[in-house]
């Protein structure tokens, strides 16, 4: 079964756009492993544009399933995962002037930084990820780095369709196939929706997806609890699909 984890930022950012106290995102955290998300993933920016200090601790506390942390590879980033110890931290690059991440780490470009938080983060018992495009040298780095798993950046895929789009798909099922030769948990994420997914997790030894915008737009007219379980049927109705 492919895991998934539901990205709740986009919650944040609603009540940040009041800078009031709701919609609240452990409350949409708890809707969201009532429809089955099977983790809770939260981008803790440094600019604290959404999710901020106070979510990740109270998450941390009572979110009943696992936590994964998206940061930068900062100094600052790491010594709150060590403090706060979520079950993953997931890398990703970050700029302050984006909407939302726009490419893979340059794992390579970074690489002594790279590892340096990975090993960081390991000799505490985290579990990590890092978030990079669908080319073989990065993943190289990735796994030259000692990081865990790899999550592949599906942006380009999801905004495409047609050719190109087809063209996407199979290099990201090139990049998890070395992934996996590499002996890397294969995760992949970003502008996943309803209607993209099941390509995705019907990729040979694709482990979990990490889905926010399109969840959290869905809920908006049918209930977060709602969006999640459709979604959750879906992956499970492509892994039906791929093994007939």
């Amino acid at each position: 079964m492919v895991r998934l984890g539901v990205n709740i930022d986009h919650v944040a950012t609603v009540r940040q756009a009041r800078l009031s106290t709701e919609p609240d995102p452990v409350h949409a955290s708890v809707l969201a492993e009532l429809g089955g998300a099977d983790q809770i993933t939260i981008h803790l920016r440094e600019d604290r544009r959404h999710i901020n200090d106070r979510d990740l601790r109270i998450l941390r506390e009572t979110i009943k399933t696992r936590l994964n942390l998206e940061m930068a590879c900062t100094d600052e980033m790491v010594q709150i995962a060590l403090e706060q110890k979520p079950d993953m931290v997931t890398l990703v690059p970050e700029k302050r002037e984006e909407l939302t991440t726009e490419g893979g780490l340059d794992v390579k470009g970074n690489f002594q930084p790279v590892k340096d938080a990975v090993s960081t983060l390991r000799s505490e018992g985290i579990f990590v990820s890092l978030f990079v495009d669908a080319d073989n040298a990065q993943i190289e780095a990735t796994a030259d780095s000692g990081a865990n798993a790899v999550e592949i950046h599906t942006g380009r895929y999801a905004d495409t369709k047609g050719a190109v789009q087809r063209e996407e798909l199979s290099r990201i099922m090139f990049a998890g196939e070395k992934s996996r030769e590499l002996g890397l948990i294969l995760n992949s994420g970003h502008g996943l929706n309803y209607l993209n997914i099941s390509e995705i997790v019907a990729i040979p030894g694709m482990n979990e997806v990490n889905i926010g915008h399109s969840i959290i737009s869905r809920a908006v007219f049918v209930g977060l609890e709602r969006a999640v379980r459709e979604m959750k049927e879906l992956i499970h109705r492509a892994l039906m699909d791929a093994r007939v």
